[in-house]
């Protein structure tokens, strides 16, 4: 089978990444807030639906829709894999969310981003050079660094956080599958098409799952979280599926390791403006230093030279 290429446009696609970054490091504070009055189903099922149905208007309109023989030579067997495990990876990342807190999530779900780029390698034949291995190790190091209290929080939690971490270890497996099919589907459709389809599908697996009915009793406050929550769907993992269409995945995968540190800082900022809404998780001078260390292997990674 022949593999994705990139189109070399590697600024554009470090561009695209970074705003990625954003909006995943901001979207756990939404679904928080979210979830205190809509059931995970309800969430994840509105989030896929508002995204499929505006990518579909917008698409419509420029008569960009995909097309039948695009998809038979894409393999719709790619489209089954990428639809069923990212509609994994939501809801187990919301279950997750729901029984340990916003910066545990952020700590574990960072197992995805490497997977997928340990899967790059394995499938793609994508390379690391000495400098960007050494880039991994600083990251690594960082990583253990920046997350160490919570860590060692994870080793004497109760059962209930444990499953939670458990949960969303598994949610991390099922996005690196996503991303890794969803990369492969590329080399037969355009980004916002591949996106179209997974959006679609993820929808229809669970409608019969939902209850809209609850959405109309939201308040405007929590009708704002949940729109946002769609919109940061559609807008997200459509500049990460851009990306992969101009940059490596390992490369794109390393700047993904940015995404706890913007939580946390998100976490910071709106817990000191409005504590009802979220809590504050305290950083140590040990933290600090693992934050560092996880930008400097980031970047090195994902500027470093290919061979």
């Amino acid at each position: 089978m022949r593999s994705h290429q990139t189109s070399g446009r590697w600024r554009l696609g470090l561009a695209l990444s970074l705003l990625t970054v954003f909006l995943w490091g901001i979207l756990p504070i939404a679904l928080s807030v979210t979830l205190q009055v809509v059931d995970v189903y309800t969430l994840t099922w509105f989030r896929f639906l508002i995204s499929f149905a505006l990518l579909a208007v917008f698409l419509a309109s420029r008569q960009q829709l995909p097309r039948w023989q695009k998809l038979r030579d894409a393999g719709l067997g790619l489209v089954f894999i990428a639809t069923v495990f990212l509609g994994i990876n939501y809801l187990l990342f919301v279950q997750g969310l729901t029984l340990t807190s916003a910066g545990n999530a952020q700590v574990l779900i960072q197992l995805a981003p490497v997977l997928f780029g340990i899967g790059a390698i394995a499938v793609f034949r994508e390379r690391f050079n000495r400098y960007q291995s050494i880039g991994l190790g600083i990251l690594v190091f960082g990583l253990v660094l920046f997350f160490n209290e919570q860590l060692q929080s994870l080793l004497v939690a109760s059962s209930t956080y444990l499953l939670g971490s458990s949960i969303l270890v598994l949610a991390a497996a099922a996005w690196a599958v996503y991303a890794l099919a969803q990369k492969q589907l590329l080399r037969s459709l355009s980004s916002t098409n591949v996106m179209l389809l997974i959006y679609g599908g993820c929808a229809l697996l669970f409608t019969p799952v939902a209850t809209p009915q609850t959405i109309l009793t939201l308040s405007l406050l929590h009708w704002g979280t949940l729109l946002f929550c769609g919109l940061n769907t559609l807008i997200a993992y459509g500049a990460f599926a851009e990306a992969l269409e101009h940059w490596e995945a390992s490369r794109v995968s390393a700047v993904l390791a940015l995404t706890p540190i913007v939580t946390l800082i998100s976490v910071e900022v709106v817990s000191s403006i409005l504590p009802s809404w979220i809590a504050s998780e305290q950083l140590t001078l040990l933290g600090f230093a693992g934050a560092i260390l996880v930008v400097t292997g980031s970047m090195a990674i994902a500027l470093g030279k290919s061979r």
